[in-house]
């Protein structure tokens, strides 16, 4: 049984997960598989970690939604659909993401189910290198050869900002106002603040996103960061660079942000999102000698072992690119090395997503790395407005550009925005992974018309030999 208060005679399993999240659930489900009896611990009722439960699902939901409605109201009249009296309803536009986030839920508590896995939704602890303790009524205490961390990350506490969970609250915060503030302060200008940020933009709040930094959305290829802003602020969002934020707190029913420069900002919320750190405190690691780093990840090897032979670690609380995707992959092949000795992950070739709109889609070296590592590289791009399909959607803003070493040819990177950008450069993540060179993949055949040829001729532009672009 899963997903329920269980009591079980049975405490003795082959290996014990501690988290069900996408690592946790996603290991224990191909453990399963594998032949092991196994056990998966989840502190919250509902199976699915923050992925599922207050990130990706809900926000990607909410995205869906709004997005929607700005369509409804600003652009079906350029497809000759005029609409009158198109209004929010944002208790049923709620309703919805929940919906969505539950159903999902109960989807992993049926597969957990179908493949015999032992649930339990209680907190637990490790105890030695093969137990670990559970926070229910009895104490439990569970046994296994191998036990996997996979408990995920928190938003990042940043000093000076008083959170009390309303007014000035996290990503989970920002899932459930119960109205559209008129103005939303963000702080952070990576992906979690731009796709929040975007939902409430488009149903009416004035958006100012504030980062410390001297640019926002740090992590991307440059080249792509600018285009993304320049459209974000045409949409309204304000953007404010090398603002740090001293202090933020709620007086008098208002939020009141103090930057180091002085200034002080005034808004009726505050999205605090600067970053995600790793969930292991309180999981017993110190007193078995599992080293972290100062940020709390999780020491491991090539193999995901901790410096307990019989424990091992992954997904956010190992570090690294802190996506629900990676986190599925490591926990495959951890179990895969415990069952047979050999697992693998390309992190060559691991894409992540930005879901504005424009979407925001990478994979690889971007620009600026390929050029710090003093790598000669080649460049090939394709504009959306080159695109049929994408003259057909009305959807021409953004472009896809491909890097690919000068001397072997072989593909090093995609960036892509634009409609669908996550989806389209999943195909060159797969040529990634089979060493492809950017010939190879321009002389695949994409069918006409899709965005898909948008890539294609990106691959050609690398060698001067597109088609349809000047």
């Amino acid at each position: 049984m899963t997903g329920e208060k269980v009591l079980m005679a049975e405490t003795t399993f082959d290996l014990l997960v501690l988290g069900g999240g996408p690592g946790g659930y996603v290991a224990a489900i191909r453990a399963a598989q594998l032949g092991m009896t196994v056990a998966c611990i989840d502190e919250n009722d509902m199976w699915g970690g923050t992925c599922l439960r207050v990130g990706c699902i809900p926000s990607k939901a909410l995205l869906e939604s709004t997005h929607l409605l700005e369509e409804s109201q600003k652009h079906l009249s350029d497809h000759g659909i005029q609409v009158a009296g198109v209004h929010l309803d944002l208790q049923k536009m709620m309703q919805r993401k929940t919906a969505v986030v539950d159903a999902l839920c109960g989807g992993i508590k049926m597969l957990l189910k179908k493949h015999k896995v032992t649930g339990f939704n209680t907190r637990g602890r490790l105890v030695s290198g093969t137990q670990v303790q559970l926070s229910d009524a009895n104490g439990t205490l569970l046994t296994a050869k191998h036990i996997i961390v996979a408990t995920g990350s928190l938003p990042m506490t940043l000093p000076g900002i008083a959170m009390d969970h309303d007014l000035i609250g996290d990503s989970t915060t920002a899932l459930s106002y119960p109205s559209v503030p008129e103005t939303l302060i963000v702080i952070g200008g990576g992906y979690i603040g731009l796709e929040l940020g975007s939902v409430w933009r488009r149903l009416g709040s004035k958006v100012i996103v504030l980062e410390a930094m001297d640019r926002v959305l740090g992590g991307l290829d440059g080249e792509i960061a600018k285009i993304a802003v320049r459209t974000f602020e045409k949409q309204g969002i304000e953007f404010r660079t090398k603002a740090f934020v001293e202090e933020a707190k709620v007086v008098a029913g208002k939020c009141v942000v103090k930057l180091k420069d002085g200034q002080v900002l005034h808004a009726d919320r505050v999205l605090a999102c600067a970053g995600r750190v790793p969930n292991t405190r309180d999981l017993g690691l110190e007193a078995l000698g599992i080293s972290t780093d100062r940020r709390g990840a999780i020491t491991v090897d090539a193999d995901f072992r901790t410096s307990v032979p019989t424990v091992f670690a992954v997904g956010d609380c190992i570090g690294g690119a802190m996506l629900a995707h990676k986190a599925s992959e490591e926990g495959v092949a951890c179990v895969e090395k415990i069952a047979t000795g050999y697992g693998k992950v390309d992190y060559h070739a691991i894409p992540a997503v930005v879901y504005t709109h424009p979407e925001i889609g990478c994979v690889g070296k971007t620009e600026e790395q390929l050029q710090a590592e003093g790598i000669e590289y080649k460049r090939g791009v394709c504009p959306y407005g080159a695109n049929g399909r994408a003259r057909a959607l009305g959807d021409t803003d953004g472009r896809v550009k491909i890097l690919a070493d000068a001397k072997t040819d072989r593909i090093l990177g995609v960036h892509a925005i634009g409609s669908h950008a996550g989806d389209l450069v999943a195909e060159v993540a797969v040529a990634m992974s089979f060493s492809a060179s950017a010939e190879d993949l321009g002389r695949c055949v994409h069918a006409h018309p899709t965005l898909s040829e948008i890539v294609k001729e990106a691959a050609l532009a690398v060698h001067g030999e597109a088609i349809h672009t000047a």
